[in-house]
C-alpha cells in the first residue's frame, strides 16, 4: 500500500478528489494550505506527489476528523532500527479515546518518516499527546530515549503538522 500527498488550494484539492471519485482520497486543511491524501495499491494520480510506502497500519482512514502528521527525519543508518522500534510500538495507540486510524509511512524520496494518526476530534489528539502512550510511541524518538546505542539515528528535530476536514472545522 502507498500513500501519496499533494498540497494546494481548498478548491483545487476538492476538484481533484471529485475527478478521481473512485479512488480513496481525503481532503484536509490547515492554516497554510489544503492537503489531498491518496491511499492506493496503484500509481499516483498526482503530477508531483510526496510518496510514501505504508509499513504499519491500524484501521481505515475516514473522510472526516483531525489528522496529525508526526514528521521524523531518520538517518540512513538508523532506518532499520527506527522501523523495527516503531512497528513494535504502534499498537499501543489502539483503544485511545477518539482514535480512528494510524499509518506508519516510509518516505520514498526523502529521509522523513511520518506517523500519521487520525482522531475524531482535536481534543483527543491533545489528550493522547499528554499520555504515557504518546511518550512510548513518539516522544521516545523525539528525545532519543532508549536509543543510546544509536545516537545518530535522527537527522533533524521532529515536528508535527495538523489538519482537519472542512466539516470538522465548521463545528469548532
Amino acid at each position: 500500500m502507498n500513500i501519496f500527498t499533494t498540497t494546494g488550494t481548498m478548491n483545487f484539492m476538492e476538484s481533484l478528489r471529485q475527478k478521481y471519485i473512485n479512488e480513496k482520497m481525503v481532503v484536509m486543511h490547515s492554516d497554510e494550505h489544503s492537503l489531498l491524501l491518496h491511499e492506493t495499491t496503484g500509481p499516483s494520480v498526482f503530477q508531483t506527489p510526496l510518496r510514501y510506502e505504508v509499513i504499519g497500519s491500524i484501521s481505515s482512514l475516514e473522510d472526516e476528523g483531525f489528522f496529525a502528521f508526526n514528521h521524523i527525519s531518520v538517518s540512513d543508518e538508523g532506518r532499520p532500527i527506527f522501523e523495527h522500534l516503531l512497528r513494535g510500538r504502534i499498537k499501543s495507540i489502539q483503544g485511545e479515546p477518539g482514535f480512528i486510524a494510524l499509518r506508519l509511512l516510509r518516505p520514498q524520496t526523502s529521509n522523513t518518516y511520518i506517523v500519521l494518526t487520525q482522531w475524531s476530534d482535536k481534543r483527543f489528539f491533545k489528550f493522547w499527546k499528554e499520555s504515557t502512550n504518546y511518550l512510548h510511541l513518539i516522544a521516545t524518538h523525539e528525545k532519543g530515549i532508549g536509543l543510546k546505542k544509536s545516537p545518530l539515528m535522527f537527522s533533524s528535530a521532529p515536528y508535527v503538522k495538523t489538519y482537519t476536514t472542512l466539516e470538522d472545522e465548521e463545528e469548532e
